[in-house]
């Protein structure tokens, strides 16, 4: 009996598990939650999650995944294992995994990403470039002698790339994404306001009232967090607009990625490109207007992918099934 064959989007804010003939069975915050005592992990996922920010000292908790890439190793394996041991029983043979990882990632990330899966259990894991991942699960004919543009904006990195034959044409990745989004609203917040706001709530407005264009009409909503001055709980009223504002500078780094593909692409192709227009994966494309954005800023249209979240867990499942044709692109890496 074969052992499960497993795709992971092993991302900086999520991970997410695709099981071939099952679909998502995992999708939990790549948040683990350590007892500085004895290095004990304490809670994985979801539950990590809900302790962001409201732990004693006593307890770390901890993204063990930074820009895309592994930033504590043992942490990452530990998670990893953790997962594991959530979609195989022990009676199971040890899974067959392919992994995302950023297009740009050095010999030394990419090793350290296939070791930590290997160590927690996997029988053989392979990586992947997330761009191709993501073009796989969105759907789109990357086996064709046609351009197809994937811009996939996920929690640690922004990456633009250009597919054809299966292979990567010309690709750009930059690290600024999701996270770098909550940043910027934490920042503008306590510049505007003299308000402290924790990550988790800067998450929450850009999720309810981000856009990356003025909305027709502007959203608000209530915002509680720390006086600067006084030290005191504290709440106010923000619009949509402000958040438009507070997302400039990211957005921009973002848009000057994907014209910086646009630019390097062969002839040939960029005419497939205007013709079938861009497609946006990854938990970023879900901002409101993201699309309009990058439509406005390249002059090529721009599509949100259906389900842009799950793509490249989707994707790297996928690309297990397709190994013979990937093995270009995969085996590189």
């Amino acid at each position: 009996m074969f052992g499960k064959q497993i795709g992971i989007d092993l991302g900086t804010v999520n991970v997410i598990v695709v099981v071939r003939g099952k679909g998502v069975v995992l999708n939990e915050p790549s948040v683990v939650a350590i007892s500085l005592n004895d290095s004990r992990i304490l809670a994985v996922g979801n539950e990590a999650r809900a302790m962001l920010g409201r732990t004693p000292e006593t307890i770390e908790v901890a993204r063990p995944m930074r820009d895309g890439v592994i930033a504590d190793y043992v942490v990452t394996e530990a998670m990893l294992r953790y997962f594991f041991s959530k979609i195989c029983s022990r009676l199971e043979r040890r899974p067959e995994v392919m992994i995302s990882v950023p297009v740009g990632v050095t010999s030394v990330e990419g090793r350290a990403v296939r070791d930590a899966a290997i160590q927690a259990g996997a029988r053989v894991a392979h990586l992947i470039p997330e761009p191709l991942a993501a073009a796989l699960g969105a759907d789109m004919p990357i086996g064709t002698p046609t351009g197809n543009m994937i811009v996939d904006i996920g929690g640690g990195a922004s990456e633009a790339a250009v597919i054809s034959m299966h292979g990567i044409v010309v690709s750009d990745s930059v690290r600024v994404a999701g996270e770098k989004m909550d940043e910027a609203i934490t920042a503008y917040v306590r510049r505007k306001y003299n308000l402290m706001i924790g990550e988790q709530t800067a998450e929450q407005i850009k999720i309810a009232i981000g856009s990356a264009l003025p909305l027709e009409e502007d959203l608000t909503m209530d915002v509680r967090g720390r006086d600067q001055v006084q030290g005191l709980p504290r709440t106010v009223t923000i619009a949509s607009s402000e958040i438009t504002d507070a997302l400039a500078e990211p957005l921009a780094t973002i848009a000057t990625t994907v014209r910086s593909v646009l630019e390097r692409t062969p002839p040939e192709l960029a005419s497939d490109i205007i013709d079938r227009g861009m497609v946006l994966a990854g938990g970023g494309a879900l901002l409101r207007n993201m699309d309009q954005y990058l439509t406005k800023h390249t002059g090529v249209p721009a599509n949100v992918a259906e389900e842009p979240m799950l793509c490249t867990a989707v994707g790297a499942s996928r690309g297990l099934q397709h190994l013979p044709l990937l093995r270009r692109a995969v085996d590189t890496l």
